[in-house]
């Protein structure tokens, strides 16, 4: 193909069938040469189906650059973060006017009792933010020279000298650890690669804890580097063999422990090193039983030292307990808030003088304070938001003596939100709301949430935002939104590129389908394994619904990832039902993918899809639903898949896969049916926040465009 003249026709790759038999069953596929990400006719195919992608999307060219400058327009590109207070100082971070990626900035706090976070009340990007400003990182000239940059950890030592950061130039999700030294601005001699991002210090700072990925990309190794050595030198702490099992490490928020977690999708174990009794080792806390998960964390309760445990032990959506900071079994631990069928605990985060539950009710978060006393738990409250749909959360909460909790808040139509809550008096600060230039108004817009009845009779929540205006001209055209998977939830929040959308008069809507965690473990456990279909099913449900009940006029779908699944499978499913599709690095073969256990992440996600290679009946339900296995030659909306070459998480293959299959099952070969690849990006699409803008504006442009916008 001549690259300077535009194709005429979509791209036709050639089938090169191989044949496999399991368990009885022959499965055929004509399209896994394109596995071979090197082969230059692999490349050369993902090359000519971007050209189609910008041949068929060329009328869509200025409302692209459209949606760019309305995304511009209404940023604060010059702005920094709340600071967060850590140790002796305030760290927060900077964005500026034409700069991709901004910095990392502290500044000293003005003493032990200063827990108000400075703000200045304009910033200039040639000039310090706050008085005694110091630059710890400059993110633009770190990615100078890159395709793609990301930051993974940075962590400061506990004496605030040395910064230890991890970067990924690829897109693979493998960083390089480096140390700055703070009082020079000097980098370390340390050098540590293909370590999978996290870092926790020693408590004397005088080592890192990092973990490293086996061939599979799991999480396997934790190793300890002392400073000053070479990394061939650094010690194994734990090694898991298992390969449903990840491992991770951290630190209590008291800094006295040292943890590192072994877990799988529904089981976990934890070793803590208590740094006051270093003599005793790594010791195991609670050892692991199968389906038995847990965390814990570290409090002083009633002058006592107690490890607070979330558990699944009493039921499955938690309890909390407390043991002694000693191994403990599960059935000596101690009642804390009992079980509650109606509520979901997802985490506990303990402070000095209290401890903050995350959990989440009827669909929506809260936050739930038990004050500590002489005596213990002296009080048991809830923050409340008074709001039909909202999302909160902890939020930089970094120090144990803290006397207020800083959260995170917002909603489909309030932008993120930054509070601090002093648990004294209970009163909440409102500190920051992120700006949205050009005269943006909450109020303009209206927010529901709506049940929608799913074929076998449960209940399945949609959030749902248009402007009121628009709405109160009857039914409007519509984006809805799902993921389904890994207990996930889809937790309304604001969008500022989404105001493309709704400025123009559409609705978005989250239909927060089972696969989800937003109605606790029973929601997550009927939306996966052998009950995976109901995750399609409500989806299909909901988007029926915004439809027959006046809500929809014309309806676009998107997901990615495990929510590109969920694509695939409702545009073969229903397809009358959409008027376009978007799944971003879909899931779509995930038959082949859960048949080969030497892939990224699939023998530790058998907890979540089976394993069909060991059970023929998996085997049989999964290639029952598997949009690559189940293209037929029947219509589909157009369809818009997103992908990335160097993904790790959901390899290219599989919507390249996926694609070519839907091309050769209609005589046309399906020209509406686009595969966009980047190929210097990972799961997480392009780096760079001005390259993310022209991302999602592409995405968005061709929404509008089937929804009869453009």
């Amino acid at each position: 193909m001549d690259p300077l003249q535009p194709p005429t026709t979509p791209p036709t790759a050639p089938t090169r069938r191989t044949t496999r038999v399991l368990h009885g069953r022959e499965r055929h596929d004509d399209y896994e040469w394109l596995r071979a990400k090197e082969d230059p006719e692999v490349l050369a195919l993902l090359e000519a189906e971007n050209a189609w992608t910008r041949h068929a999307t060329a009328h869509l060219a200025e409302l692209r650059d459209q949606v760019v400058e309305e995304i511009r327009s209404r940023t604060r590109e010059t702005d920094l973060s709340v600071p967060t207070r850590r140790g002796g100082h305030w760290y927060y971070g900077r964005s500026f006017v034409g700069r991709e990626y901004g910095a990392s900035c502290r500044v000293p706090v003005a003493g032990p009792d200063d827990w108000t976070p400075p703000m200045p009340v304009e910033t200039d990007p040639g000039q310090p933010a706050l008085p005694g400003e110091q630059v710890l990182l400059d993110l633009d000239a770190l990615a100078e020279g890159h395709e793609f940059f990301s930051l993974g950890a940075s962590k400061v030592s506990p004496d605030e000298q040395l910064l230890a950061w991890a970067t990924d130039t690829v897109g693979d999700e493998r960083y390089e650890v480096r140390v700055t030294d703070l009082r020079t601005g000097e980098l370390l001699p340390d050098r540590l690669t293909g370590t999978a991002g996290s870092l926790t210090w020693e408590r004397d700072g005088s080592a890192l804890y990092y973990v490293t990925v086996d061939h599979a990309w799991r999480a396997d190794r934790v190793w300890r580097h002392v400073l000053g050595t070479e990394q061939a030198a650094d010690e194994v702490v734990l090694h898991e063999p298992d390969e449903r099992f990840r491992v991770g490490v951290g630190r209590t928020r008291s800094d006295r422990f040292l943890v590192v977690v072994c877990h799988s999708k529904t089981t976990a174990e934890y070793h803590v090193l208590d740094t006051e009794r270093p003599e005793l080792g790594l010791r195991l806390f609670q050892g692991r039983r199968e389906d038995l998960d847990y965390s814990l964390e570290h409090a002083v309760i009633a002058g006592e030292d107690r490890f607070v445990i979330t558990h699944n032990h009493d039921g499955p959506d938690f309890a909390v307990a407390t043991s002694p900071v000693d191994p403990t079994p599960v059935e000596a631990w101690e009642p804390l808030v009992p079980h509650d069928p109606s509520v979901r605990i997802e985490d506990v985060d303990a402070f000095a003088t209290h401890l903050v539950v995350s959990q989440r009710s009827g669909g929506l978060t809260n936050l739930r304070v038990l004050t500590l006393g002489d005596a213990g738990v002296e009080d048991d409250y809830l923050v409340d938001f008074d709001r039909e749909t909202y999302t909160v959360g902890l939020r930089g909460n970094h120090e144990f003596d803290t006397p207020v909790v800083r959260l995170g808040f917002g909603s489909l139509s309030v932008p993120s939100s930054v509070y601090d809550h002093d648990v004294a008096t209970r009163e909440l600060r409102l500190l920051r709301r992120t700006p949205v230039l050009g005269g943006y108004d909450p109020d303009d817009y209206e927010e529901h949430r709506l049940w929608v009845p799913a074929p076998d009779g449960e209940q399945v929540p949609v959030s749902l935002v248009v402007r009121r205006d628009a709405r109160a001209r009857g039914p409007v055209p519509t984006l809805l939104y799902g993921y389904g998977s890994y207990e996930a939830s889809m937790d309304p929040g604001f969008s500022i590129a989404r105001l493309s959308l709704l400025e123009r008069g559409v609705a978005f809507a989250i239909a927060h389908v089972r696969g989800g965690g937003e109605l606790g473990r029973r929601w997550y456990d009927d939306g996966k394994m052998e009950h995976k279909k109901n995750t399609f099913t409500d989806f299909i449900a909901c988007a029926r619904f915004l439809r027959d009940e006046g809500w929809a006029s014309r309806l676009v779908a998107e997901g990615g990832s495990a929510g590109g699944l969920l694509m695939g499978a409702v545009a073969t499913q229903a397809p009358e039902l959409f008027d376009g599709v978007v799944a971003g690095v879909p899931f779509v073969d995930n038959l082949t993918t859960m048949l080969d256990a030497s892939l990224p992440l699939t023998v530790t996600e058998y907890d979540e899809w089976g394993n069909p290679e060991a059970d023929p009946e998996v085997y049989d339900y999964i290639a029952s639903y598997a949009p690559y296995d189940n293209v037929t030659s029947g219509p589909y909306p157009p369809i818009l898949a997103e992908t990335s070459l160097n993904d790790t998480r959901v390899l290219y293959v599989e919507p390249a896969k996926w694609v070519s299959r839907l091309r050769a099952s209609a005589p046309d070969r399906r020209p509406d049916v686009l595969l966009r690849t980047e190929m210097a990006a990972g799961h997480g699409g392009v780096s760079g926040r001005y390259q993310a803008w022209k991302d999602r504006a592409f995405t968005l442009a061709w929404i509008l465009d089937r929804l009869g916008l453009a």
